[in-house]
């Protein structure tokens, strides 16, 4: 056996470890790739859940009535407080900019 089929026989190996090696790593590119899709579309639909709740609560108190009350106004301060927790956790749009910042300009 020459030199140059020793070479060539190395090549072969050394390609083909190559070759296995990278569809392996495609593979587990692939999986990560959907895992972070599914957590995208988890996270997206618990902003949006954020933002509506946020809504619900301005709208049920745009006359102020739940602050007058003692027992209830507490209660309905310890939900907004809560609410501003998890204003938070909303998603930053593509422009780097929270829709909460947004809207504090409007």
């Amino acid at each position: 056996m020459s030199n140059l089929e020793i070479v060539l026989a190395v090549s072969v190996a050394v390609n083909i470890l190559l070759i296995y090696t990278s569809r392996n790593l495609l593979k587990k590119n692939e999986k990560q790739e959907d895992v972070m899709a599914e957590y995208l579309l988890y996270m997206d639909r618990l902003s949006k859940t954020i933002e509506y709740a946020q809504e619900a609560l301005t709208k049920l108190d745009t006359r102020g009535i739940f602050e007058a009350d003692d027992e209830i106004g507490w209660f309905f301060g310890t939900v907004k407080q809560l609410q501003g927790m998890l204003n938070k956790f909303k998603l930053i749009d593509e422009d780097g900019a929270s829709k909460e910042k947004e809207e504090e300009v409007k």
